[in-house]
């Protein structure tokens, strides 16, 4: 009996269909991956949310609107400031960590993340672990300030007045978990005084208050103060940087009058974890050539800010290296929410 050439005609047709399934498999599991490397490729497309978690007009709010048009122009999108305040910037943090990882929402972020890490007990995410580090910004000193009416114009004498009027001073705060609130506990803590504070939502709020005479004083990051320093309308008693700070030269540190004393702010941006990582690299390169362009650093100067120019990678380290700084501040001055 003669042996027919090949494989039975049902056996090719089996073997025809297992290549086409597995092609098929192969195409159905490639293409989200091809999809996504060249939306990342052409990354913007659309507009990006630059996600906020304090009121407009606040120092948080003030970082976004100041890097928000150099992205916009750099990149040809629009990137859009997304006020989300609540829960002292935890509901704004949130939902950008559940947000896609594409690239088209972030967070500025600041000390209130990496205090919040510890600060709060219960929280539903991890911020080092459910986010991507993308660019620093800058950094800028709290300012110690009063309204007029308060009758001290030097730390020292401030430091007197509460301890001669305990729970007496009234000073506002943007919020649980804030490096206005860890600065004020720890002053307080440090230079031995009683002062009563008053919480808010934001700067922005505290701020009216403060304007208004309704609280008597705030540790306020010099952004969204200074105006009001150099108009006469609040008193600066000291900056909480080691030295002096450029932005308002003639007024004393806070370590003059409280040795070892220092807090301060800074701003930066992540977005949601496993987002592309060339999308993370070309945000970081367009922030880092923000701080070459003369229009930028003047408005920095005029902030009293100090760049934070450097990597993803680098910010990342920075992250966790507040995060632990933080957490041991927290449990030596025993700072819990109220």
């Amino acid at each position: 009996m003669a042996v027919g050439r090949g494989a039975p005609k049902g056996g090719r047709d089996m073997h025809l269909q297992r290549r086409q399934f597995l092609r098929l498999t192969a195409a159905a599991i490639t293409a989200p991956v091809l999809s996504r490397v060249a939306s990342a490729q052409a990354y913007p497309s659309q507009s990006v949310r630059l996600v906020v978690g304090f009121p407009a007009g606040g120092p948080v709010d003030i970082a976004a609107r100041v890097i928000a048009p150099w992205l916009a122009e750099r990149l040809g999108q629009p990137f859009v400031v997304d006020n989300q305040p609540g829960e002292s910037g935890n509901s704004a943090t949130r939902s950008v960590v559940r947000a896609a990882s594409d690239g088209y929402t972030l967070l500025i972020c600041g000390p209130v993340n990496t205090i919040n890490t510890t600060l709060f007990k219960d929280l539903d995410f991890n911020f080092g672990r459910d986010i991507v580090p993308v660019a620093s910004l800058w950094r800028v000193p709290l300012v110690i300030e009063v309204h007029p009416s308060v009758p001290v114009r030097t730390l020292p004498e401030l430091i007197s007045y509460a301890k001669t009027n305990p729970g007496k001073l009234r000073v506002g705060f943007a919020g649980h978990g804030t490096p206005q609130h860890v600065g004020i506990e720890l002053f307080r803590m440090m230079a031995g005084v009683e002062l009563t504070l008053v919480p808010y939502l934001g700067s922005t709020p505290a701020l009216a208050d403060l304007l208004a005479g309704s609280v008597h004083a705030m540790f306020d990051p010099m952004p969204s103060s200074i105006a009001h320093i150099k108009s006469g309308k609040l008193i600066p008693l000291a900056v909480t940087t080691p030295v002096r700070s450029a932005g308002l030269p003639e007024v004393p540190a806070a370590a003059d009058s409280v040795p070892g004393y220092e807090a301060g702010s800074w701003f930066g941006i992540v977005a949601p974890k496993g987002t592309p990582s060339n999308v993370v690299q070309k945000l970081n390169k367009e922030v880092n050539a923000a701080f070459e362009n003369a229009g930028i650093r003047a408005r920095l100067s005029e902030l009293g800010a100090t760049a934070i120019p450097g990597s993803s990678t680098q910010f990342g380290a920075f992250i966790a290296q507040e995060t632990e700084k933080y957490a041991g501040v927290i449990r030596t001055a025993k700072i819990a929410t109220k």
